[in-house]
């Protein structure tokens, strides 16, 4: 036995006997250690990529260091059906929307120095094995002006994109068949995709180093006060100020009250149940007190298929006219893909199994017809996530709700959530800490333009 095991035994020896000597150390009946605190200055609901991100945001940003308490609430502490896990992990500044393309362009610059931003002392860096494959982009007939002025947006935040004609794209990328292609947009930098679980992980392993607390539980209540005011039209509404976030106790009966000065509501596809939670939403339809946050859960089907004559290791994330979208993943010829469907096609959220039928019948014809090869590829295996889909614009809400007032969001980017995290993350600390947006303006992704019905159309949504 080595002397240092040596002393760790007898140390443990001393401290058994200690505790049966009267006067000794007492020990409780019971570990209350999975409990969350009584007190917290700011409680984050959801401990996906977002809540992690606001979470190291807030404790990289507070002054002095320690200054704030930050609790963060996950009721699936294996992350089966959190979002992230289950995603095919892409990042672009491809959008129509000025706003998301600079979130994409510093989430990228976050993720390729990820280890200057997430290391922990005496652990093992990051490899968020990120691949700059860039995406491309197909636009039919229909469209090409479309695509040519998201095109010219896209350079003008400092995007790198270049536009191909269909003989362009058949010299680049012999696979593909460019019928019914007018146009196509490639990424030529700072595009592809990484792990999502590896950037995951490695948000947790650093907010724990920064001293953020963690509670596996689900909020099941707030406890607010209520004041009454006038807004500049006249109309009468009730501020509200939540003081107590209710969690219940992972596989358990109780739940533990926690004080605290600000809740972010951070929960994904489970955001607009927490929103309700707090109050939003309950008043008459039409006004301010009675607009309810959009964001539904929606589900996806992600596809893994084995192709041995596909697209080889150049291919990048590739989005066919059709909204139909493939990618590689590893180096044996293995792709993953899928496809949003319509309004009418959209399955039962209420489970995370898949259909299979879809992809035979909405996913392979269009990608085959793009890429002839896939005539003969194996499904090898298929999943299912959630997106937190905002039914209005299917853009993110970032900072607080006008009426209840300490209650911020951070939720319903309609599937590229992940991509943006870190540039969110940013954006929420910098409201809760200086009370606005500082290095990315998110003004137009506030709560109330569901209210004042000012949508923020975002015409590149995979």
């Amino acid at each position: 036995m080595r002397f240092s095991d040596q002393n760790g035994k007898m140390s443990e020896i001393k401290k058994k006997i200690q505790s049966v000597l009267p006067g000794g150390a007492w020990n409780p009946p019971y570990d209350t250690s999975y409990l969350p605190p009584e007190h917290s200055d700011v409680v984050i609901v959801g401990g996906g990529v977002i809540g992690l991100s606001v979470a190291y945001w807030l404790k990289r940003l507070e002054k002095p260091r320690g200054a704030i308490r930050v609790l963060v609430v996950e009721r699936d502490h294996t992350y089966s059906q959190a979002s992230t896990a289950l995603s095919v992990g892409g990042i672009r500044q491809q959008f129509s929307v000025p706003e998301n393309i600079q979130l994409s362009l510093f989430s990228v610059e976050f993720l390729r120095n990820i280890n200057e931003y997430l290391a922990v002392v005496d652990d093992p860096p990051l490899d968020i094995q990120f691949n700059p494959s860039g995406y491309l982009l197909l636009a039919s007939e229909k469209g090409a002006a479309v695509m040519e002025s998201n095109v010219k947006v896209q350079r003008q935040e400092g995007a790198k994109v270049c536009l191909m004609s269909p003989e362009q794209l058949r010299n680049k990328f012999p696979w593909i068949n460019t019928e019914g292609v007018a146009l196509a947009s490639y990424g030529m930098e700072y595009e592809g995709w990484f792990d999502p679980w590896c950037l995951l992980q490695g948000l947790r392993r650093k907010v724990q180093s920064m001293g953020v607390l963690f509670c596996h539980g689900e909020v099941t209540r707030f406890v607010s006060s209520s004041s009454h005011t006038e807004t500049t039209s006249g109309e009468e509404v009730t501020l509200k100020r939540i003081h107590e976030v209710h969690v219940k106790i992972d596989r358990s009966l109780e739940y533990q009250p926690v004080e605290c000065a600000l809740v972010i509501n951070a929960a994904g596809a489970w955001s607009g149940q927490i929103a309700e939670l707090a109050g939003v939403g309950k008043g008459p339809p039409g006004t301010l007190q009675g607009t309810k946050l959009p964001v539904e859960r929606r589900k996806r089907y992600v596809y893994l298929w084995h192709c041995p004559q596909g697209p080889g290791l150049e291919t990048p994330f590739v989005v066919d006219a059709s909204g139909a979208y493939f990618r590689r993943e590893g180096l044996g010829n293995n792709y993953l893909g899928g496809c949003s469907p319509t309004e009418e096609e959209e399955p039962d959220p209420g489970n995370l199994e898949v259909d299979h039928d879809f992809f035979q019948d909405k996913v392979w014809p269009p990608l085959a017809q793009r890429v002839p090869a896939f005539e003969t590829l194996k499904v090898r295996s298929a999943w299912a996530g959630y997106y937190d889909y905002n039914t209005f614009d299917q853009n993110g809400v970032v900072g607080p709700h006008p009426l209840v007032v300490n209650m911020y969001f951070a939720t319903g980017f309609s599937g590229h959530g992940l991509q943006q995290a870190p540039a969110v993350g940013r954006a929420v600390a910098e409201m809760v800490l200086d009370g606005h947006f500082q290095t990315i303006n998110l003004n137009p992704f506030h709560f109330s333009r569901f209210y004042l019905g000012e949508k923020v159309q975002e015409h590149n949504i995979i």
